[in-house]
Parts: structure tokens; C-alpha cells; sequence
């Protein structure tokens, strides 16, 4: 019998739908929930004895009905679920403990499904989010990489970018989106213009990323599924576009694009290094035809590529999950 394939994500995310509709079209058991429904909508039983591995139950509180049986979960899609909604009326401490205690019960749980496949991991998901850890791997596989400088020191900062001799970039390290006072802000790769702001005693209060600029001919999204590479060029008709081509959508175009056999097969590699079934890979290509990485996405969107060029992502994250494909 077909094990069933447990998405784990949010309501809202397109992405996920795109490949439970596939799995959907070829008959396989599916269920898509977000963690964040425990313990408000969702309870968990689980027990284990010697010699046995986890079993039991996530129920559906609105219905009482059994959302999904442990034991016939045979893979993990782990895209973008939520944080845990707790009930109300709990104190601060309350809800620290309470909060913790799911992590490490409901989440432990669903990641000691060892004989599950996971797309990605969740251990590995979190320690591939570290962009120096990825370029390190990336530098170790053979990709080639931007010379890059991360530093909390203003003097150290501006030497190095002395030394370039070349356009200077700052980009963050835990992605584009952050809040500011209950709004949420949005920090794109930026050139540094003036070298001289580097020796503002302020860059000293956190860690900053600093690369230098690497010349475009274009920018692609290279989307790794076990041992399948679809790449997509991205060419910005904008100046703002051609900084950060997340900047400004509406004046974009794509094509598929197929890279050298050795960027592939070293991208491959590189998830594998990181324990990655699955990454959203951003490159660079320069004008003399080298293939430079930037950075990868454990959980990185690919819906709209797959919309406006057909590439069939779905399909290979399905064979994965299925097993029809190696991870």
C-alpha cells in the first residue's frame, strides 16, 4: 500500500499546492497541515517501546477525526510551516514553557520519522541557512564564489574594500525581510558607493556581509531536486532590477537556460555536502561565461519560474517524494 506524503507548510503557500496537486493527479495519499495548528486545532498521541519506532496519531480537534496516522507517512515535504499558535490566556513564562515543550514533543516527534524521506531535512534545512556555512561548501566543491569579507570591524571593512579595486556590495545575512517596528522591512543587496561609510563606528554592532561585485551578464535561479538541475536566466531591464532583480518583478524576463556539465554536477554536490534534497540556487553570469554562486534556498520559491517557463519542478519533487527518483 502507498504511504502517505505529509506536507508541512502554511495555508497560503502557492508553492506546496503546486506539488500536492501533482501528487494529487497521480494518486497518492496526502496531507498538508501547518505545525502552527498545535495545540489549538491539532492534538498529537505518540508512544514508543524497545525495538519499535513512533506511532500514532495527529487528530483534527474541529472534526475529531485522524488528520494523519504516523506510521503511514512514507515522506516529508518541510516547506514553510508557522510558528506554534498557543492558547490564550497564558503568561509570558507560560507560554516560553509551553512553546518549547511543543518544539521538542510535537516537532520531535514528526523529525524522528527516520524511515520517511524528507525534502529538506529539518536539521540540515537550518544549518544550510548559514551563508557562510554555504560558501565555504560551495569554495570546496569547486563552484566559484565572490571574494567576500564578513566583519563587525569598521577599519578592517574598509581595507578590504580598498583592496578590491572594484565596486563594492553589502548584502544581509538572514535574508531580505525584517521587522522594524511593527512593520516589516525589506533590505536588498546594495552597492556600497561611498567606501568612507564603512568607517562608521556603527558597523561595529553586528556582523555585516560585504562581497565584491561580480559583472552580470545575467542572473539565473538554478533549482536542484536530488540529482536534477533546472535553470532559469533572469534578465532585468532596470537599473534597479540589474542591483537585485527581487527588487522589481514587473520588468523582468526568463528563459530556461542549461549550465555546463561541471557547474551541475558541482551544484548537486553541494546539496549533498549540506544535506540537501532540494535549494533555490542564485547565480551569477559573467561576461566571459563563468558561472558564479551566490547563494542557496532550502525552502526558495520556484512557482512562478515554473509559470512563466514550464519547467517541471513539481514533477521532480513528486518522483522524489514517491521515491520514482533518488534523493
Amino acid at each position: 500500500m502507498m504511504g502517505s506524503v505529509l506536507i508541512l507548510t502554511d495555508e497560503t503557500d502557492i508553492t506546496a499546492g503546486r506539488v500536492a496537486a501533482e501528487l494529487a493527479v497521480r494518486g497518492v495519499p496526502l496531507v498538508r497541515l501547518d505545525p502552527a495548528d498545535f495545540p489549538t486545532r491539532l492534538s498529537m498521541s505518540a508512544e514508543i517501546s524497545t525495538g519499535a519506532t513512533w506511532s500514532g496519531a495527529l487528530t483534527d480537534l474541529a472534526g475529531g477525526r485522524t488528520a494523519v496516522d504516523l506510521a503511514s507517512i512514507s515522506a516529508v515535504y518541510y516547506r514553510r510551516p508557522t510558528q506554534f499558535r498557543l492558547p490564550d490566556g497564558m503568561n509570558r513564562a507560560e507560554q516560553t514553557f509551553a512553546y518549547g515543550e511543543a518544539r521538542r514533543g510535537f516537532g520531535g516527534v514528526l523529525g524522528a520519522l527516520d524511515s520517511a524521506r524528507w525534502v529538506n531535512g529539518r536539521v540540515a534545512a537550518a544549518h544550510a541557512e548559514y551563508k557562510p556555512l554555504q560558501l565555504a561548501t560551495a569554495s570546496r566543491v569547486g563552484l566559484t564564489v565572490p571574494s567576500t569579507l564578513i566583519t563587525s570591524e569598521p577599519d578592517r571593512a574598509y581595507k578590504w574594500a580598498k583592496q578590491q579595486n572594484g565596486p563594492i556590495i553589502y548584502k544581509p545575512l538572514s535574508g531580505i525581510w525584517h521587522a522594524d517596528d511593527n512593520q516589516v522591512r525589506v533590505i536588498y543587496t546594495n552597492s556600497v558607493d561611498d567606501l568612507d561609510s564603512l568607517l562608521d563606528p556603527s558597523l561595529g554592532y553586528t556582523a555585516h556581509l560585504f562581497q565584491r561585485q561580480v559583472p552580470k551578464e545575467h542572473e539565473a535561479r538554478a533549482i536542484v531536486v536530488g540529482q536534477q538541475v533546472f535553470t532559469v536566466a533572469i534578465e532585468a531591464a532596470t537599473p534597479r532590477g540589474r542591483g537585485d532583480w527581487r527588487s522589481d518583478y514587473d520588468h523582468l524576463s526568463y528563459r530556461v537556460v542549461t549550465l555546463p556539465d561541471h557547474v551541475t554536477t558541482k551544484l548537486v554536490a553541494l546539496h549533498r555536502e549540506l544535506g540537501l534534497v532540494f535549494g533555490a540556487v542564485d547565480l551569477i553570469r559573467r561576461p566571459d561565461g563563468e558561472w558564479v554562486f551566490l547563494e542557496t534556498n532550502q525552502s526558495g520559491e520556484w512557482d512562478w519560474l515554473a509559470g512563466e517557463t514550464g519547467i517541471p519542478v513539481a514533477a521532480a519533487l513528486a518522483d522524489v517524494l514517491t521515491g520514482k527518483a533518488p534523493a
